[in-house]
């Protein structure tokens, strides 16, 4: 990696636009849209535990609307009506594909979160990256090297221990399963994402929200709500979703891979948090311990593939080609 204290770092995008260079400022504006993604997504359970209306169908409803609503807003304040309009049109089956992932994910979050707790969704999620590297080497044999490995199992363990409170009752399975089915669907959207880099994110996940909405519109028992509830729910899809989307999906183009995964680990980090400060929800101690075994993993693997990119890199052994 080129040292970026002195010289601009070339950076594949992740939202299908050509490699450019991008300057140390502009890394540092990617940095902090990054955080702030990661910021917007850690306040959702909090959001959502405001938000009293009974049928989760009707809260997804109206989530995905208004962050679907968002999204469209912004890529035509970004791109124009005839440039959102297009990069629809060009992103293909794998943009679908991930469409898809981010609809079942926003749809179970939901829904878990009326069965178990916050920590224990989102710090199932932190193993996002290491399951995407398991399934990479799974379905395409990209090359996992033997530290990854080691965090994968980790990753495993911790997940197991949260898990193990269904087992004897003391957490709802179906709450259990939801939050593992939105680890894998986020795993699968950034192995599709990684294997067809030139789709861009933003239509996409616009695409989740439409679909979400649809979905719930043919399963929620009604669609009226209180002004307060619209409130928190206009702030649950604008903020929460919609936001952190955008914040994402214009900064992580402008950063290394592995200093994006680092920033997203506030969202778990910081979820829990916010939950037991605003609503006293206490983690339990085995989603404390495995949490942390999850957190720990990821935060390890992370330091570590950093610290490998930053090496320089050697000819014929580190991918570049040898002068022979």
């Amino acid at each position: 990696m080129t040292d970026t204290a002195s010289s601009p770092t070339l950076v594949a995008s992740t939202t299908g636009l050509a490699t450019s260079t991008v300057s140390p400022r502009e890394e540092r504006v990617g940095m902090l849209l990054v955080f702030l993604s990661a910021l917007m997504w850690s306040f959702g359970g909090t959001i959502a535990r405001f938000i009293s209306a009974g049928d989760s169908w009707t809260v997804i409803f109206w989530r995905s609307v208004w962050a679907a609503a968002f999204l469209l807003c912004f890529m035509v304040w970004r791109d124009g009506w005839r440039g959102m309009v297009k990069s629809f049109q060009d992103m293909g089956l794998p943009g679908i594909a991930v469409g898809f992932c981010f609809a079942i994910a926003s749809t179970s979050f939901v829904v878990a979160l009326a069965y178990t707790t916050v920590a224990n969704i989102l710090l199932m999620q932190a193993g996002v990256p290491l399951l995407a590297a398991l399934f990479a080497w799974a379905l395409f044999r990209e090359r996992v090297t033997v530290a990854t490995w080691m965090a994968i199992a980790a990753v495993i363990a911790g997940v197991a221990i949260m898990v193990s409170e269904s087992l004897d009752g003391a957490v709802s399975p179906i709450g259990d399963g939801l939050a593992l089915l939105i680890a894998f669907m986020f795993s699968i959207a950034t192995v599709i994402t990684r294997r067809f880099s030139s789709v861009r994110m933003t239509p996409a996940t616009c695409l989740g929200t439409i679909l979400a909405a649809g979905l719930a519109a043919s399963q929620a028992s009604t669609f009226m709500v209180s002004a307060g509830d619209m409130g928190f729910l206009f702030v649950f899809g604008v903020v929460n979703l919609g936001l952190g989307l955008a914040f994402f999906a214009t900064g992580a183009r402008l950063i290394p891979a592995a200093i994006a995964a680092l920033l997203g680990t506030f969202e778990p980090i910081l979820g829990p948090i916010w939950v037991w400060l605003i609503h006293s929800e206490v983690p339990s101690g085995r989603t404390m311990v495995g949490g942390a075994v999850v957190v720990t993993a990821l935060l390890v693997h992370i330091g570590l593939e950093f610290k490998r990119q930053a090496r320089p890199q050697r000819a014929g052994v580190t991918g570049v080609p040898s002068p022979n």
